[in-house]
């Protein structure tokens, strides 16, 4: 048997007999379909399972999504991270739902056009809502595919990715794509695992060449190492009686359209208020600190990015009663109506004292 064709089949009697069990596998509604693929994009199955639980049940349409206020959406999607990936939810839910009368395209390439839809959500939703023929390639995909014809060309470079989506549509099932494209990821992420692979109960294993030449730790080969640039955060949290002020971030930059407390970025990590030339950074902000009486400082906390860490500090300060802002950004709100706003993670955790210490 030719290995293209023994790893179609082999692969399908794996999948009808280790089936996931999750909300969206067998649906046809693109919508549903949609919303998930939008989700798990750069989240695992058991983070996104509450989410998109959450937002099926509160929007159960694409209509009653666009009809949504943004900030309830943001609010919900709170801590599921990598942000930009709501609002492109939200505005391509207002598109189909204004633009085209509620319906999404039918085609791959129509399914292209829509905000936030790249090559592969575009053929996932094409595949599992109409059945078309269109290859899903994700990192599972290319683990395996990798593995199993020993590709060693770094799948991280462009002319990769063209290479594993022609091989990964020449393997597809025409008469059942959806089935072939679950299966491969299903494989992918229960069985060919990044770390520890079930190999020596794994039906591919005789035909598959980085089992067979013992490349399966070296496999796939990525060529890029992301470096995060550090950013350093100093949050106010400004105290007048019972009201504390916040802001939404409209820059397009991180966290866009997320809540926040005053902020002052320096270029290093600020230890003490008192010393004169770290008190300079603050002072030059939005706000002078000879109108507080400091309470506290928080442990300097992290937070990943694809491309940045955040290490925030939070300072409680205390004002007067009648304070206020001379800065229309800002809102003056009660402390206890603070879980009625989406914040970014690092700042959520700080409020839920649940913190993640640098030191």
């Amino acid at each position: 048997m030719k290995p293209k064709p023994f790893f179609s089949e082999k692969l399908l009697e794996w999948f009808a007999t280790n089936h996931r069990p999750m909300p969206w596998k067998g649906e046809k509604n693109p919508y549903l379909v949609w919303l998930s693929e939008i989700i798990l994009q750069q989240t695992t199955v058991r983070q996104g399972l509450p989410y998109f639980e959450r937002f099926a049940e509160r929007y159960p349409s694409v209509n009653a999504l666009a009809d949504a206020p943004e900030d309830d959406v943001m609010k919900l999607w709170e801590g599921l991270g990598y942000y930009s990936r709501a609002r492109n939810l939200h505005a391509t839910a207002k598109h189909i739902a204004h633009e085209l009368s509620g319906s999404f395209p039918t085609s791959y390439e129509g399914l292209l056009t829509l905000k936030g839809v790249g090559s592969y959500t575009a053929a996932a939703i094409a595949s599992f809502a109409f059945g078309l023929p269109c290859a899903v390639v994700d990192g599972n995909v290319y683990r395996v595919l990798a593995r199993y014809f020993g590709v060693e060309d770094a799948i991280d470079l462009p002319s990769s990715k063209r290479f594993f989506t022609e091989l990964a549509n020449e393997l597809l099932g025409k008469n059942d794509p959806a089935d072939f494209n679950q299966a491969i990821m299903d494989f992918g992420a229960t069985h060919c695992t990044p770390a520890n692979p079930n190999c020596k109960n794994c039906s591919l294993a005789t035909k598959c060449v980085a089992f067979l030449e013992n490349k399966v730790n070296i496999l796939p080969i990525k060529n890029k190492k992301i470096e995060k640039k550090e950013r350093f955060f100093n949050y106010l949290i400004i105290n007048s009686d019972k009201f504390v002020f916040i802001k939404k971030r409209l820059e397009k930059d991180i966290w866009q359209n997320l809540y926040e407390f005053p902020l002052i970025e320096t270029a290093n990590l600020v230890e003490n208020l008192s010393n004169s030339h770290e008190n300079t950074a603050f002072t030059e902000g939005v706000l002078a600190l000879k109108n507080f009486k400091f309470i506290k400082k928080s442990q300097p906390q992290k937070q990943l990015l694809t491309h940045r860490k955040i290490i925030a500090t939070f300072w409680e300060l205390q004002a007067d009663n009648d304070f206020v802002l001379n800065n229309s950004e800002y809102l003056k709100i009660e402390r206890k109506n603070l879980k009625n706003f989406a914040f970014p993670k690092v700042i959520d955790l700080y409020l839920q004292e649940k913190v993640l210490t640098l030191f």
